[in-house]
């Protein structure tokens, strides 16, 4: 068994994140995007999916970016990579 580096859990199930040479180790998903997923410099949630950038800013979409007085940036998804997920 293994303990939970963000909640302390000592669980028989937990994984591993390796990331920048460091090695992370969680029992749950939710501790791990806890812990290492980044943050909108705008908002303030916790960023999942793709996000934006600007720099070395990251924004959760293009409106928090906006928000921030970032100019240029799209959350949309190009026609082709729409395209060649639904193919997938």
């Amino acid at each position: 068994m293994a303990r939970c580096m963000t909640c302390g859990n000592d669980y028989e199930h937990s994984f591993e994140i390796k990331l920048d040479n460091h090695t992370y180790t969680f029992d749950s998903f939710e501790c791990a995007i806890h812990k290492l997923a980044p943050v909108c410099r705008n908002c303030g949630c916790r960023i999942l999916g793709h996000g934006v950038e600007s720099g070395d800013e990251m924004f959760c979409c293009a409106h928090c970016g906006r928000e921030k007085g970032v100019e240029g940036l799209s959350s949309r998804v190009s026609a082709h990579s729409a395209e060649h997920v639904a193919a997938s």
